[in-house]
């Protein structure tokens, strides 16, 4: 009887954590893939990686076709472009611009934000030039999977109301990715914000 009841209590411990892990991951999914249409004072995209070319790679200029989309349809008319310099030596966010530049997006509509090397940091620098500028909404623009993320630490920076939408780009390593992003999402929940 013992050794039945502790079998249960151990299924149960390891059950539970693994039950809360994968509903976590679907509802991170599901808030990602289910785009929050609205109009904003500022469109903010988030960097990846550039190839060693100096152009985006698929994953980025995915980002980067849907925030020019959503441009010109008259979601936002400003846009925050927010990367750091990666392995490949390329300052992300000057990358970002000039692509969003050479497809008519007037360069005075696009800010530079050189030190976003997170999401956490992306959030502080976005409200520092939202204050700025005296704006108040915002419409983020990523991978599907990196949305709940990115708007909770906007969130707690003060920034709301948030809008988003997904880049049309998937692949294999986006079940990894999620999985990471359950991990940041409850990291972030518990951090503190300055």
């Amino acid at each position: 009887m013992k050794y039945v009841r502790l079998r249960r209590i151990l299924l149960a411990t390891i059950a539970l954590p693994a039950v809360a892990f994968v509903v976590s991951a679907l509802a991170i999914v599901w808030d990602g893939l289910n785009d929050k249409l609205g109009i904003a004072n500022v469109g903010i995209v988030l960097g990846n990686k550039v190839e060693t070319n100096g152009f985006p790679s698929p994953r980025l200029q995915a980002r980067l076709d849907k925030t020019i989309e959503l441009y010109k349809q008259g979601f936002f008319s400003e846009i925050i472009v927010s990367g750091s310099v990666g392995r490949e030596g390329y300052d992300e966010a000057k990358v970002m611009k000039r692509y969003l530049a050479q497809r008519g997006i007037p360069e005075k509509h696009i800010y530079v934000d050189s030190d976003g090397k997170t999401t956490y940091l992306t959030a502080k620098n976005a409200q520092r030039i939202m204050r700025e500028k005296h704006w108040q909404s915002a419409f983020v623009i990523s991978q599907y999977f990196h949305i709940s993320r990115t708007k909770l630490a906007l969130k707690k920076f003060g920034i709301s109301p948030l809008y988003s939408a997904h880049a049309d780009f998937f692949e294999f390593r986006d079940g990894y990715s999620t999985v990471r992003e359950v991990i940041g999402f409850y990291a972030y929940l518990l951090r503190g914000y300055d």
